[in-house]
């Protein structure tokens, strides 16, 4: 989900965000779809023409890998690790990725079980909602 920064709720958990992706994966780790989660952000960030991106995840594991302080250990994480700080680096004003509680991620969960369900129900795999 993505929430514009210059909103006065931006950092509210609780904030209605602007823009949204709910995308079925399939059966995969945790990490790989945290990641998946982050590449997908990022770009839809970078298209609706965000100049910094502020990442509020709940995996300790990425925040600390994407900031350089942890080794990317596992083989398949490090293709998504490189797509994310690429697209990370073309924001002119930066990024930041901070780690918060599951608790303060309760829309990010519902969008991934709104994914689970839809695609049992026939629909499609992924739904992008944009502003506007």
């Amino acid at each position: 989900m993505l929430i514009r920064l210059d909103r006065p709720d931006a950092r509210d958990p609780k904030a209605r965000p602007d823009a949204t992706i709910s995308e079925y994966l399939g059966i995969r780790t945790n990490n790989v779809a945290e990641y998946v989660g982050v590449v997908r952000a990022v770009a839809l960030a970078r298209e609706l023409g965000a100049r910094r991106v502020e990442l509020l995840l709940d995996s300790n594991l990425i925040v600390e890998q994407l900031h350089g302080r942890w080794r990317v250990k596992d083989a398949k994480l490090r293709p998504l690790w490189a797509e994310a700080l690429t697209t990370l680096r073309t924001f002119p004003a930066g990024w930041a990725a901070a780690h918060v509680p599951r608790a303060q991620n309760s829309l990010a969960d519902a969008l991934a079980n709104e994914a689970i369900d839809r695609v049992a129900a026939g629909g499609p795999a992924v739904v992008v909602r944009r502003p506007g």
